[in-house]
């Protein structure tokens, strides 16, 4: 598994790590299969996504319990625990009170503490202050945020003191770049880490025209459509991928996205790859969108 620096923080975390919505619950609790998916997080870390992102409103906190369960017996430093605060908690006392549930269920810090999504109706130089205590209590070691644009990201940075904000967690993948806009250019910039979600588009990556182009690239490097379209993600230097997965060979297929790297001419191909639309005569008639390939120009 390839590690990247995050931030100037000097830390090293694996460049794929585990997303865990779904696992132990959606908005409720699910109890039905913990040992399951308890053993689905143990299956990551063996695999080297050693990297585990969680929070607190999966499974109505259920599944950062299941985190915990599942690093029992690991040394605390062989993992990177990853939680988030919903956007109801962002006053200062909510705030302060959701990380430290949240620690509790986990049984131990976390490692990075997002906000997980803004909230326009609170202060943000009130939550990232709270932010700040959060750490200054030793209940995460470092901060940052989740689904904030590029300007909301710098106005956080305005309000920092003592802590930097190291990542920003935003939706991205090969098929959904709109955070190449303006989010990736702030991150490369700023050296801030951009974590994507769902990277593989609920595994349906391979699909449909630009999956056509996946699979070609596939097929040279005998790796799946899942690999490639992860391994493009992480060759943008400040990106980490957290696919979400629970059956082992899922997990296996992620993991097998690292420890080897596009060449630039591969990565630039599918970069170009984009739908576009064309026209077909049928009968005299013109029907638009009736058929779709793909340009490389």
């Amino acid at each position: 598994m390839y590690y990247k620096l995050l931030n100037r923080t000097g830390e090293k975390v694996p460049e794929i790590g585990l997303g865990t919505w779904g696992i132990g619950g959606a908005t409720s609790a699910d109890l039905t299969a913990d040992e399951a998916f308890v053993a689905a997080i143990r299956n990551a870390i063996e695999a080297g996504m050693k990297l585990i992102d969680t929070a607190e409103m999966y499974g109505a906190g259920h599944t950062e319990e299941l985190v915990g369960r599942a690093i029992k017996g690991y040394k605390r430093d062989e993992v990177f625990i990853i939680s988030k605060v919903w956007h109801s908690h962002l006053r200062r006392d909510d705030l302060l009170d959701s990380a430290k549930k949240s620690v509790q269920r986990l049984g131990t810090y976390m490692d990075l503490f997002l906000v997980h999504w803004p909230n326009p109706s609170v202060p943000l130089q009130e939550t990232i202050r709270a932010m700040e205590e959060v750490a200054e209590q030793g209940l995460t070691r470092y901060i940052g945020v989740s689904n904030f644009s590029a300007e909301l990201l710098d106005e956080a940075r305005s309000f920092t003191s003592k802590y930097e904000i190291v990542v920003d967690e935003v939706k991205y993948s090969i098929t959904d770049r709109a955070a190449e806009k303006d989010v990736l250019p702030y991150c490369e910039k700023n050296s801030i880490a951009l974590i994507a979600y769902t990277p593989i588009e609920h595994g349906k990556i391979g699909e449909g025209p630009i999956g056509d182009a996946i699979q070609k690239v596939a097929k040279k490097y005998s790796k799946t459509p899942v690999q490639v379209a992860l391994n493009w993600l992480t060759y943008h230097e400040p990106v980490i991928a957290i696919p979400k997965a629970s059956k082992k060979e899922h997990i296996i297929e992620d993991a097998g996205a690292s420890d080897w790297r596009l060449s630039s001419e591969d990565f630039e191909f599918l970069t170009r790859a984009r739908w576009i639309f064309c026209k077909t005569r049928k009968f005299g008639l013109v029907h638009k969108a009736s058929c779709l390939r793909l340009s490389w120009s």
